[in-house]
């Protein structure tokens, strides 16, 4: 296809928003010229399911719940007053408590002000407010934010030595929507103990978000933390960003909250509308269908030219695998569905691995993500160039651009969303963009976009791991000699674990607590 002809096919399918500042280009995808009327009847009834959740239907049957993260950006189409109510009065507590910390009205008992805050979550609960920091954040935020999203304790003890003095001045966020996930209980728990060895407690620099009457709430409750937000059952972590879970850590940040949702909302507005072409969600999903032949053949490898955005390819893989990565539909068949979702950021993959998505495997398709203007905060209006009439901006743009087109040329699609400027506006249309477009694929391939049972029987398969633990501890000590891990499985009942049995054993001793190895593949308990 020569210039002419792809300049021809660009103006056909782009999908301009020009009240948002966002377009979508999908003429470098190779779909022929009946596809969108083959695919007119199930896109139809996507709508349908749309329209059917935002009303406040049961849209994740297997928990019997609401699914209602539109409503947080648009309070006003919530299915009950409850609800708004309860969305109104949350983001005025959120702008409360984040302007009484700004102007020192909260403070922590031993430092003027607070300095510095400590997001701890995982999964959703993190990977959305990280994404938010990471994009719209300064060295004017009002709060410098810090992350503990895993169980590790060597990366606690990182975040705990860049904080340092500075801890007593920390408001600390705890982000469970059970209050009870090990992960944000052990960052916690971690905390506590930091802040206890510096003579501080907890309590008075501590926030909850979580579920009502959850372990969390009461907790926090019961030990008097500074504030307690609520989780609501009908937001999942995954699309929470415009809950509490998002908009309390941008606000302490200084962020722009009230944008964000501006952005989200004018998105849910447009993406609303049955008019295929003129709605970005839609074609969105669609391109994946045509891409992924409606099963997940292809790889969807996300590629933002703009290092604040470095984080989007990792909140959307949550957003996008946890959602659509099923292996039963609707109706219980065993349909194995999903897509893979990778990328990092140009033109720094141009140098990584652009090499093999041109050349190699075509088991994938690329999203360009672009912004046209090249700072998000302008030094003093500079403009430098580094060679006559070019600037680094314009090389980022001629990599794009080339990157695309030599992946076309090999017979490689993608689709390119281009934003205007990255503010908190436009991420909030970005974010909105990918969560109805991801609940309009679901309808597609009939799953339930919004329950994780592969996230669940993982939890429950390490509960099993943590209870084999206690009972190999308790019988060990109890030995005179040293065993094998087949005897000892033997002793505790556990003949199917001898695997993780070894693992155990391997991980205290490496860790010294009180288990020694012995000759003859053997170990004992040391004491």
């Amino acid at each position: 296809m020569n210039d002419r002809d792809l300049w021809s096919r660009y103006k056909k399918h782009l999908c301009d928003c020009p009240g948002i500042g966002l377009k979508l280009d999908i003429s470098r995808m190779d779909f022929d010229g009946g596809f969108f009327d083959r695919m007119a009847a199930p896109m139809d009834r996507a709508y349908e399911a749309m329209a059917s959740l935002e009303a406040g239907s049961l849209a994740n049957p297997d928990e019997q719940r609401m699914v209602g993260h539109y409503w947080l950006r648009a309070a006003e189409q919530a299915p009950n007053e409850q609800i708004t109510a309860a969305i109104t009065q949350t983001l005025a507590q959120i702008r409360s408590f984040a302007d009484d910390v700004h102007r020192k009205r909260v403070t922590p008992p031993k430092a003027p002000r607070f300095s510095d805050l400590l997001l701890i979550g995982i999964g959703g609960s993190c990977l959305g407010p990280q994404l938010v920091s990471d994009c719209l954040g300064s060295a004017r935020d009002r709060l410098k934010t810090h992350t503990l999203d895993n169980t590790d304790p060597d990366g606690f003890d990182r975040v705990f030595e860049r904080i340092a003095s500075r801890l007593k001045g920390t408001l600390v966020l705890v982000i469970s929507k059970s209050g009870g996930t090990p992960e944000p209980r052990n960052g916690m728990l971690e905390v506590e103990q930091a802040m206890s060895r510096r003579g501080l407690d907890l309590a008075p620099q501590a926030v909850a978000i979580t579920g009502s009457d959850s372990r969390l709430d009461h907790h926090a409750r019961d030990q008097g933390w500074l504030r307690r937000f609520e989780m609501w059952d009908w937001v999942g972590g995954r699309t929470s960003v415009m809950s509490a879970v998002g908009l309390l850590p941008a606000a302490l940040q200084g962020i722009d909250i009230d944008e964000l949702l501006v952005g989200a909302a004018q998105m849910d507005r447009v993406t609303r509308s049955r008019d295929t072409a003129n709605n970005p969600a839609a074609l969105l999903a669609l391109m994946w269908h045509h891409a992924t032949d409606g099963h997940g053949a292809r790889d969807m490898v996300v590629l933002p030219y703009k290092d604040r955005l470095l984080l989007l390819s990792r909140y959307l893989q949550q957003l996008v695998m946890e959602s659509l990565g099923k292996q039963f539909d609707l109706e219980n068949r065993p349909v194995h569905q999903g897509i893979a979702v990778y990328g990092n950021k140009g033109s720094t993959d141009q140098h990584a691995y652009v090499q093999q998505l041109r050349d190699g495997l075509d088991n994938f398709f690329a999203t360009f993500i672009v912004v046209l203007k090249d700072k998000t905060r302008a030094r003093g209006g500079e403009v430098v160039e580094v060679e006559p009439g070019i600037t680094s901006g314009d090389y980022l743009c001629g990599f794009w651009q080339g990157t695309r087109q030599a992946l076309y040329e090999n017979g490689r699609g993608s689709v390119t969303i281009t934003i205007d400027q990255l503010d908190a506006r436009s991420l909030g249309a970005l974010i909105a963009l990918y969560e109805r477009a991801v609940g309009f694929y679901a309808t597609l391939i009939n799953v339930n976009a919004y329950h994780q049972p592969g996230v669940e029987a993982g939890k429950k398969a390490a509960s099993s791991v943590l209870e084999t633990q206690a009972r190999l501890v308790a019988s060990l000590r109890e030995q005179s000699t040293a065993v094998t891990p087949d005897e000892l499985a033997e002793q505790i009942g556990f003949a199917d674990r001898v695997e993780t049995i070894y693992h155990i054993l391997e991980h205290f001793v490496a860790n010294k607590r009180g288990v020694v190895r012995a000759r003859g593949g053997k170990f004992r308990w040391k004491g």
